[in-house]
């Protein structure tokens, strides 16, 4: 298990599907000039991927008091760059089909960690900075996506057990991904970003979050507000005290205001833990 083989394996990886492929060509002339329409009959024309975004979308994570029936309704609520993020995320998923046992999680529990990153990103950054929440919000949704291929390798070489054996006694992820396969799994995931095309700003956001890159200069900001994110919310810790204490204290480096910032991981702590019980 090593990192040549994790590159191998992402270069034999199948295009993403026709539906996510059409979508991120809306984007090619920025979010800004998206046809909209085209873009809800784009998600509704792919019956599986409607159904998989409107369940997400209803699920207590997200807290609507009313059920949201259309794509139109998501993409009214959410804008156009989050209901965009959710078709590629849905798409990689049928592209690295995984187990994330070597990560101690079901895929219905990675699934909602990755939502709940995605609107903490939103509801926090979007009180300091609208436009570039809107931004990062879909990459916040799909930046653990490394870890889909990391398991699928964790898996290939019969290590699942001895891998979550020291995964669980390690006390970083990023740490111990690192020791084990000389990588992380944002790094990973950026370049499954880069295989498949996808935004070059994501690649080298995600390419630079734990290793120092010439194109990540310029992107300082882009990457403390992910690094509070995941440190809140990862595969070891979901709104822990330790987890919340961390991220605020980045958030106090980023000289901004640590009150709000706890006042929507309360908020959000509150609803995940109802949801649990």
């Amino acid at each position: 298990m090593d990192f040549k083989n994790i590159v191998s394996k992402i270069d034999s990886l199948p295009p993403l599907n026709d539906t996510a492929h059409l979508v991120r060509e809306l984007y090619n002339d920025g979010s800004g000039e998206v046809d909209i329409k085209r873009l809800i009959s784009l998600v509704e024309s792919d019956a599986l991927l409607t159904a998989n975004i409107l369940k997400m979308i209803n699920s207590p994570l997200y807290g609507f008091s009313n059920m949201i029936s259309s794509v139109s309704q998501a993409v009214t609520l959410f804008g156009t760059q989050i209901v965009s993020g959710l078709v590629v995320k849905y798409s990689i998923e049928s592209a690295v089909i995984a187990n994330l046992r070597s990560y101690g999680v079901s895929n219905s529990k990675f699934n909602d960690m990755c939502h709940l990153q995605s609107s903490l990103l939103y509801k926090w950054y979007s009180k300091v900075n609208l436009k570039k929440a809107q931004v990062l919000a879909p990459l916040a949704l799909i930046m653990e996506s490394g870890k889909l291929v990391i398991s699928q390798e964790v898996a290939r070489t019969s290590s699942i057990k001895e891998y979550l054996k020291n995964f669980r006694e390690a006390t970083s992820v990023i740490e111990y991904e690192n020791s084990v396969l000389g990588t992380t799994s944002y790094y990973v995931s950026g370049l499954l970003f880069e295989h498949w095309k996808l935004d070059t700003l994501y690649v080298n956001i995600l390419k630079g979050l734990d290793y120092e890159q010439e194109s990540s200069v310029g992107l300082e900001e882009y990457l403390d507000v992910l690094d509070v994110v995941r440190s809140v919310i990862n595969v070891k810790e979901i709104f822990t005290d330790k987890s919340i204490s961390d991220g605020a204290e980045i958030v106090k480096m980023m000289n901004l205001d640590v009150k709000i910032f706890l006042q929507v991981v309360q908020k959000m702590r509150e609803t995940y833990e109802e949801g649990m019980l």
